[in-house]
């Protein structure tokens, strides 16, 4: 299966950023097996899909429905309009932040494959879930819920983010996220079948240049969905190397 490396750029980067996202794309050009990607801020899109070259750029978020009186949402048909070719739906900071329900990221979901677009679905618990233990039920309870019933693995891709990791710099051990990448392979075998072995399964939180060789290393990763390390070229690219080897 080909290593995904996305990078969720959150709210920050300019027009001058696009010197770095040049960098990316051409640096993502030595690692042909790995499917290299950003999501970016909206207000860069369409400046960086002109930049692209083979990477992926995307959006950190869609609304579900095409249009309509929602100030301040973007469509999946406007997103790819704009030249996004994927999105990310369901991340921690907005189901907290926007109060983003299973049902919600689930309609998002659908509206984004519905449009063409590849689609992220992320999922994770907070640190008081798994310090009680419920780690892998409130993840698997978020995956049933908010996966697309007849999601295409060539189009959806699941990226597992344990809240307490994200930006913290703290990361899940590679026992921690090996334990639930496979409980989350095992829902989905539940859930879609034989289709289950070939959705890509991200980790995403605090994945650095320096954990990713290990984190990617580990069965049932498939990739990752990085922070803060994506902003620049070079602490990106090495990342995309490790999903190389």
């Amino acid at each position: 299966m080909r290593k995904l490396i996305v990078g969720n750029w959150k709210m920050n980067g300019s027009l001058a950023s696009l010197a770095e996202i040049d960098a990316i794309a051409q640096a993502g050009q030595d690692y042909p097996k790995v499917d290299v990607g950003l999501a970016l801020p909206a207000t860069l899109i369409a400046p960086a899909a002109a930049h692209a070259g083979g990477l992926i750029i995307g959006a950190q978020d869609v609304h579900a429905r095409p249009s309509g009186a929602f100030t301040g949402s973007l469509s999946a048909a406007m997103l790819c309009e704009a030249g996004a070719r994927l999105t990310i739906v369901g991340h921690s900071e907005r189901r907290a932040m926007q109060g983003e329900t299973d049902a919600d990221v689930q309609a998002k979901a659908m509206a984004g494959l519905a449009a063409g677009l590849h689609v992220i679905l992320c999922v994770g618990e907070t640190l008081a879930e798994r310090e009680a233990g419920h780690a892998e039920s409130v993840v698997a309870s978020q995956l049933e819920l908010s996966l697309p019933g007849d999601a295409d693995p060539a189009k959806l891709a699941i990226a597992y983010e344990p809240i307490w990791a994200i930006g913290t710099g703290k990361v899940a051990s590679v026992a921690d996220v090996a334990a639930m990448h496979a409980a989350i392979r095992a829902k989905l075998a539940e859930l879609t079948g034989p289709r289950a072995a070939q959705f890509r399964l991200l980790y995403g939180g605090s994945v650095t240049a320096d954990n990713a060789p290990g984190l990617l290393a580990t069965a049932d990763v498939d990739g990752a969905l990085v922070g803060g390390a994506s902003l620049t070229a070079a602490n990106f690219v090495p990342i995309i190397a490790a999903a190389a080897l």
